[in-house]
């Protein structure tokens, strides 16, 4: 059976205080979190380290209980590879670009490679309305391909969008062995669909984030995706 991990996404947080808030959070019920970085060019908001005055703090800082919880950044930014480099000196262990942020297949490799040799986990990610064809190239040297299910990325509260799960199967049939990632939209009512279609990996916003008892959503969503694999 394939691996599920459940990951509450940590979006966009404005300021290092928010960051360290929200992960400490997190971090008492799950042993990974998901760090939306946003540049405001690449998508709409402007999110740590981009604000002002706040790039000195990737730099000299380390990311909130980074020594006991692994996590991923989902790099929704303009020329993503030095931030990658950057997050990963800061504890990161995975870093996830997005393919429409390179200027070609060779770019993403470089940086793919860059992050790799920097001893993290690198993969790629993918809007929800770009042809899956723009990624084909570069998936063989991809730990993990991260597809947004959403079609606007930047904040939480977009809604789900159904066509992904054949978007999942086709990568899934296309390269069995690869590792899937979601993100966006991620519920209790999808996550089964999610992962039946061939993902093993959940980023998940709202649905943990906004409930009553975080740790239970963060419980029930774990157990629904690994049960729908049975």
């Amino acid at each position: 059976m394939r691996s599920i991990e459940v990951i509450p996404t940590n979006t966009c947080p404005p300021d290092f205080e928010e960051l360290a808030r929200r992960s400490s959070a997190f971090a008492s019920f799950a042993p990974h979190i998901q760090l939306d970085v946003s540049d405001g060019k690449f998508s709409p908001v402007i999110s740590w380290p981009y604000q002002s005055g706040q790039w000195d703090e990737l730099i000299t800082k380390q990311l909130p209980l980074s020594e006991r919880v692994l996590y991923e950044a989902h790099l929704m930014i303009e020329e993503p590879q030095e931030t990658g480099e950057l997050l990963i000196g800061a504890g990161a262990r995975r870093i996830m670009g997005h393919i429409e942020a390179f200027t070609g297949t060779d770019s993403a490799r470089g940086a793919l490679e860059a992050w790799r040799k920097r001893g993290a986990e690198a993969g790629l990610a993918i809007l929800f309305h770009t042809p899956l064809e723009k990624i084909e190239k570069a998936v063989s040297e991809c730990d993990v391909v991260l597809m947004m299910s959403i079609a606007t990325i930047g904040k939480q509260g977009a809604s789900y969008e159904p066509g992904i799960l054949e978007r999942i199967k086709t990568l899934r049939n296309d390269h069995p062995e690869l590792l899937i990632a979601i993100d966006g939209g991620v519920s209790l009512e999808n996550i089964a669909d999610l992962a039946r279609a061939g993902a093993s990996r959940f980023g998940v916003g709202s649905a943990i984030s906004k409930a009553e008892d975080p740790k239970a959503a963060y419980q029930a969503l774990k157990v629904a995706a690994e049960n729908a694999l049975q």
